[in-house]
């Protein structure tokens, strides 16, 4: 039987992705021991309760999303991934995140929030309104003392001071907060005087931040007709506030920039415009006038291209009449050709050639024809004589007759004809008809 036998590093690796294959991120809870910090900016630590303890390494690029470096003894709330070191075989979690354990509370209510706003789909991009490219008309709900206010007026002063500002004083901290941002929020709705709100605060704690994390805040802005821009805290900091509204500003000062063009840009922008626009308004010009100067070359005074058309009808006349003269050169030539060729072929002489020869054929035709005729003339009187000798009429002039019965057949004998028969005999003058009254 053939066994499977792993490496120590192929067994490492197997658990290590069994464990971060199976495990998903996890909230843990602990107080903090053996902190290292070396320079490489990762840190090592391990994390114990009363009954047990495990290792972690938080590595440098999500550390430094830490306000507060850990210290021995902290209680911390983590979220991490399981995994395995293969080098020592150590179980461990990744750090992904930490916080002081003081704020768990204040986190579970963040993501039971967070999770039931998702679920109703506050959070659907679909839902997002579209900024105006450049507003007419910013508001700004904020506390009139704060740090923020002063952020967001400075930036909108130097990028695009053209543009009217209205501040809609809130506290951003405290009970009060929430009614007064929501109330704020409803107000400018009702005024339409804006066509941007930027809803936000300065930087602080979590619970500083607070009051962006209620639900009532939440919905109002979420409800607000005009585009809302979340700007709460620093880059790190998110707050429910971020994820209902149409866009979310890393800080006031981001928002303000985001909102509002760059004015000496834009500004630099139409310089070159105007430049392009001379550039290319020149060269027109300049194509036109070349142009012009090409057609008034061509251009030419009526009375020259009178005299140059005159002058090509001169010339076209000149080779006319040549034209002609050498045609009629040319004809005649050809004609007295025909001429000659006409009297060396006159038929003249030849037909009275011809003419003699037909007097003489026709004297000989009649001497022939005088000749024939009497030779035809003799031979007929002979055939005439002999066709009288055989004349059966001759023959009835001499006393005879010719008798035929009814049908008209000649009668040769009296055995022919019975008693009654109708007989009829031709004689030299006349015919007689006659009744058989014995055979």
């Amino acid at each position: 039987m053939q066994r499977d036998i792993l490496t120590v590093s192929q067994l490492n690796r197997k658990a290590r992705q069994l464990l971060e294959t199976h495990m998903s991120l996890l909230w843990i809870e602990g107080e903090l021991s053996n902190v290292a910090r070396p320079s490489s900016g990762h840190w090592y630590f391990t994390l114990k309760d009363s009954g047990a303890q495990v290792r972690c390494a938080m590595f440098r690029n999500r550390n430094q999303l830490v306000r507060q470096p850990p210290q021995q003894g902290q209680q911390v709330l983590l979220r991490a991934r399981v995994s395995l070191y293969e080098g020592r075989g150590d179980y461990q979690l990744i750090v992904e995140h930490m916080e002081d354990a003081g704020q768990g509370a204040l986190h579970r209510a963040f993501d039971q929030l967070k999770a039931k706003l998702h679920h109703e789909g506050l959070f659907d991009p679909a839902y997002k309104q579209p900024l105006p490219e450049v507003p007419e008309h910013i508001g700004v709900i904020t506390s009139p003392t704060g740090a923020a206010v002063r952020d967001i007026l400075h930036v909108l002063e130097r990028r695009f001071p053209s543009i009217p500002v209205s501040i809609f004083p809130v506290a951003v901290q405290g009970a009060e907060a929430p009614s007064q941002i929501v109330r704020a929020l409803e107000t400018a709705n009702r005024l339409s005087d804006c066509d941007v709100l930027i809803v936000g605060r300065g930087g602080g704690s979590l619970e500083d931040l607070w009051s962006f994390n209620e639900e009532m805040v939440a919905r109002a802005i979420a409800a607000s007709r005009i585009p809302v821009v979340s700007a709460v805290g620093h880059e790190v900091d998110y707050t429910i506030a971020d994820f209902v509204a149409d866009y979310r500003a890393p800080t006031p000062s981001a928002a303000a920039e985001v909102l509002t063009p760059d004015g000496e840009a834009m500004l630099q922008q139409f310089c070159s415009y105007e430049i392009l626009l001379e550039e290319t308004m020149q060269r027109h010009i300049d194509k036109a006038q070349t142009r012009l100067d090409h057609l008034q070359a061509r251009l030419q005074h009526p009375g020259q291209k009178l005299q140059a058309q005159a002058q090509t009808l001169d010339f076209l006349e000149n080779r006319l009449h040549q034209a002609i003269e050498q045609k009629l050169v040319e004809q005649e030539h050809k004609l007295e050709q025909f001429w000659h060729r006409l009297e060396t072929t006159n038929p003249e002489p030849y037909i009275y050639h011809l003419k003699d020869k037909l007097q003489h054929l026709g004297g000989q035709l009649q001497q022939h024809m005088h000749y024939a005729l009497g030779g035809k003339q003799q031979a007929f009187a002979q055939q005439l004589a002999l066709l009288n000798s055989l004349n059966p009429l001759n023959t009835l002039q001499r006393g005879y007759s010719v008798t035929r019965d009814a049908k008209g057949q000649v009668v040769h004998s009296a055995k022919q004809l019975c008693e009654g028969d109708i007989i009829t005999s031709t004689l030299a003058e006349g015919q007689v008809t006659s009744v058989v009254s014995q055979t």
